[in-house]
């Protein structure tokens, strides 16, 4: 028996819930807001990253993924200038943001550690006729040989990363990898979502596209967190109806959970990044939500290449 993570068109449905565009969009807009003179237009060259998790479902409260229209002009395309040239996107899964950057005409790579997933994202963007480099590879061992001015983790795919260990050496990876004055925006689960008994997502959902129906079931009430461990064994149900036939795929999946003062410590002791903001949805400018705000449903990072002292912003060793 597959996996949910082995069926990636399966993984794509179930997801189908999110505006990957509007999406894009607030990335973009966070990149314009935040990202150093330095990292504009700077990277070179496109990269795929096991597991693209997506244990939590549409949002139930205010939060939500809005069309705000931020970073990308009417055409779609990313603005002259402001925008990013080159963009990473980690632990991708079917790379459905990586796509959508190259729609806009960004130079788009995508790591994954499934090679199933990423063969998958290669053909879907074969067939939508936009060039993404996607690349089977390790989040926590990063070694592509180039920078990227903008490095994306969506999903809260961090939840694959089951120690502090990995984590520090994930952030390490991508430090190494951003463009001087480029940023790394990183999508996690709100913290509400464990610790209290008020989530702010959902763990069943329906989804439907292009007349296939879906019902998902990311997690069950007796999928509880290890207080030791920190990690939940969440079982994962998908029945996709289509054409008169039903299937099901059925999955257990580990999923880590990390609180804010850990992610905080986590930047700490891996160095070579600050945060610069966080958020708590995909709303840019006015409609920002901070991440203590009742309606926030994403813990939403936006790191940047600390400055050495007597060096400028996002100066590191590293890949020249």
């Amino acid at each position: 028996m597959s996996g949910i993570y082995d069926d990636p068109w399966a993984y794509e449905l179930a997801c189908a819930f999110r505006d990957v565009p509007a999406e894009v969009d607030a990335l973009l807009g966070w990149y314009a807001e935040h990202a150093t003179d330095a990292g504009r237009a700077t990277g070179t060259g496109p990269a795929t990253d096991a597991g693209h998790a997506a244990e939590t479902g549409p949002a139930t409260g205010a939060g939500r993924a809005a069309d705000i229209g931020h970073g990308a002009d009417a055409g779609g395309a990313a603005p002259s200038g402001a925008g990013p040239a080159t963009v990473l996107e980690l632990a991708a899964g079917p790379a459905e943001h990586a796509r959508e950057f190259a729609r806009r005409g960004v130079a788009a790579t995508a790591l994954d550690l499934n090679p199933r997933m990423c063969a998958y994202a290669s053909r879907e963007a074969a067939r939508e006729g936009v060039a993404v480099d996607v690349v089977e590879g390790d989040m926590t061992r990063l070694d592509l040989g180039r920078r990227f001015d903008l490095a994306v983790t969506m999903l809260d795919s961090t939840s694959h990363l089951m120690t502090l260990d990995a984590l520090v050496a994930h952030l390490r990876g991508v430090a190494a990898h951003l463009s001087p004055g480029g940023l790394y925006i990183v999508e996690m689960s709100h913290p509400r979502d464990r610790l209290t008994d008020d989530p702010s997502v959902s763990t069943g959902w329906t989804v439907e596209r292009d007349g296939v129906h879906a019902g998902v079931r990311w997690g069950e009430p007796g999928d509880r967190l290890d207080p030791i461990t920190q990690v939940s064994a969440d079982h994962v149900t998908v029945t996709i109806t289509a054409d008169g036939g039903t299937r099901v795929v059925r999955d257990v999946v580990p999923y880590r959970f990390w609180t804010a003062t850990e992610l905080d410590a986590a930047i700490r002791l891996a160095g070579g990044l600050d945060a610069v903001a966080q958020y708590g949805d995909f709303g840019v400018g006015e409609d920002a939500v901070p991440l203590a705000d009742p309606g926030a449903w994403r813990m939403i990072t936006v790191l940047r290449p600390a400055a050495a002292p007597g060096q400028g912003v996002g100066a590191q060793p590293g890949i020249g």
